[in-house]
């Protein structure tokens, strides 16, 4: 079972002893969690420290520790150095694919991503969903036009409101919709790496200090998915990243997709497009797992789909 567990109280001790991660405040303990249901540790507090046995058996099991700055946003995080059997010649797969393969991936993704939000839009009823729709089947090898920009303009104002602004800094829905982010970007890099996949080598994202621009690269279709709880935490009220709001988005990695004819959790979702673009290395020829867009009941679903797994 993939499991997010969240540091957020200051000061305490997290370590592992016998298979088990164990947070502790000033010797008394908090709670554990088994360690092979752990699919990342993210960290937000202050004063917290940490094992080295910790660190090292999570990395064996191929979890993340993500370490978080005070909006949320992730600033560093673990990576297993062994991700997979046929990782060396998936690294050379990788970094011999040529170029015209890589735009191709990329035009996928961002096609896959812009549907996805115009599903998202169309089950809110929004009008700009044909125009998302439009705009995805517009998307060229590597997106030159940029669509994916056009596409976000008008999607975050038919989403959000006409005076929402996507940033990173600011609080409320921002800082609500970056932790889902974190949580979405973990579960992806984490994916990539099972895959035997490098996560520096991207297929868009190429800055030269992003440890992580595959995961950036392949965490764009699920993006949505966190737009559309974080919509419906605004409608219910919630404006803070509490603790409920955590276990929520964090809840999110166990959703419901559609994928290639079969129900799958979100989790699986992200195994299956990082083990599908692997394969595409080694083959040559583009064949991506991405799942299908979510019909209204479904986005329903999700936006409402509570840690117990179950729609509130």
């Amino acid at each position: 079972m993939d499991r997010i567990v969240d540091i957020s109280t200051d000061n305490v001790h997290v370590s592992a002893h016998r298979g088990v991660l164990i947070v502790a405040l000033q010797g008394d303990e908090l709670g554990r969690v088994p360690l092979d249901d752990v699919a990342a540790l993210i960290v937000h507090a202050h004063g917290v420290t940490w094992t080295t046995n910790l660190v090292v058996n999570l990395a064996e099991r191929g979890a993340m520790m993500v370490l978080c700055a005070a909006n949320h946003a992730p600033v560093a995080m673990t990576i297993p150095i062994d991700g997979h059997h046929a990782q060396n010649a998936r690294f050379r797969a990788q970094w011999d694919t040529p170029k015209p393969l890589y735009k191709q991936a990329w035009k996928a993704i961002v096609a896959a991503k812009i549907r996805n939000q115009a599903s998202l839009l169309a089950a809110l009823g929004r009008v700009e969903a044909d125009a998302l729709s439009f705009m995805a089947d517009r998307v060229r090898s590597g997106d030159p036009d940029n669509v994916e920009a056009q596409a976000a303009r008008r999607y975050w104002s038919a989403l959000m409101g006409p005076n929402f602004r996507r940033d990173r800094a600011a609080d409320g829905p921002n800082a609500l919709l970056n932790y889902g982010y974190t949580i979405m970007r973990s579960m992806v890099a984490r994916s990539v790496v099972a895959a035997g996949l490098h996560p520096t080598i991207g297929l868009h994202h190429a800055n030269r200090l992003n440890a992580f621009a595959l995961a950036d690269d392949l965490v764009e279709p699920f993006r949505p998915l966190v737009d559309s709880v974080v919509r419906q935490m605004m409608d219910e009220g919630t404006k803070e990243v509490d603790r409920a709001a955590k276990s929520r988005l964090a809840a999110l990695i166990s959703a419901d997709l559609d994928l290639m004819g079969a129900t799958s959790p979100v989790s699986v979702a992200a195994q299956r497009l990082a083990q599908s673009l692997a394969a595409s290395f080694e083959s040559g020829l583009l064949a991506l797992a991405i799942f299908d867009p979510p019909p209204p009941l479904a986005w329903s679903a999700i936006a409402r789909h509570t840690p117990g797994g179950e729609t509130s």
